[in-house]
């Protein structure tokens, strides 16, 4: 059978690899502090015998889109968005140190400090602990304080400060599930020049008008290559018609 069948075909499947990834982004649309994936394509040289004047398409990885998403006021004491470039340091559920910019934050019946995805606030010497309090406060550069229950309310008392990094964007990789992380695994430095706004949150960088266009052009990019498999096919049959007869 020609070859082209098997280069539509690659060409199909890494089309609705692109798809996956753009479903992805825009099911985050509404995710606070999403970072939007984009596929990376590579064109592959088809060798073998005859003249090479074929080619493969593939994807050989995914990349981030570290552009900010606006940043919305809600007053909440609690919410917090990093402003400009940065991180918020969180523990993973396997343990681990990961980022995220999600700033919902939330106080568990332990009285951790965490995301809105349950997720434990790293601060300066691991997991922040909120003790009970009639007030609390986040600085911008990260320092929580407290108004401690019966004290007067210009009555502040500092508990911890959130671990706040920002590694260079090509060092960092995103997992499945969605926190990004350095490539080598280690945990990242904390930088006192990150700064965070609080009573606010980071909407998703995701254009959804982008990505519904993005889902079209994957969708007849994918039917485009359907065709050419059948082309191929008939091509085939016809072929063997003609072999048939003579």
């Amino acid at each position: 059978m020609d070859r082209m069948i098997f280069i539509a075909m690659s060409g199909a499947k890494e089309a609705m690899t692109a798809q996956a990834v753009n479903t992805n982004n825009l099911a985050n649309v509404s995710t606070t502090g999403f970072r939007s994936d984009f596929e990376s394509r590579l064109s592959e040289q088809v060798y073998g015998p005859g003249y090479p004047s074929r080619v493969y398409g593939s994807v050989v990885g995914s990349g981030i889109d570290f552009s900010q998403g606006s940043i919305v006021s809600t007053g909440r004491e609690l919410d917090m968005a990093i402003n400009g470039k940065g991180w918020l340091a969180v523990q993973a559920p396997d343990g681990s140190e990961a980022y995220t910019r999600a700033g919902d934050l939330r106080v568990d019946e332990l009285g951790r400090l965490t995301t809105g995805a349950g997720l434990a606030v790293l601060g300066n010497g691991g997991p922040i602990s909120i003790p009970p309090s009639a007030k609390l406060e986040i600085g911008g550069d990260g320092t929580i304080s407290i108004q401690p229950i019966g004290q007067a309310v210009n009555t502040l008392a500092v508990i911890d400060r959130i671990k706040l990094v920002n590694p260079p964007h090509e060092a960092l990789r995103k997992g499945e599930d969605g926190l990004v992380r350095l490539a080598d695994g280690q945990p990242a430095l904390a930088d006192a020049n990150v700064s965070v706004v609080s009573g606010s949150l980071e909407s998703s960088n995701v254009n959804s008008v982008e990505a519904m266009v993005r889902m079209i052009e994957l969708a007849r990019e994918f039917e485009t290559h359907v065709k050419m498999m059948r082309t191929a096919e008939e091509n085939d049959k016809a072929a063997s018609a003609i072999m048939q007869m003579t």
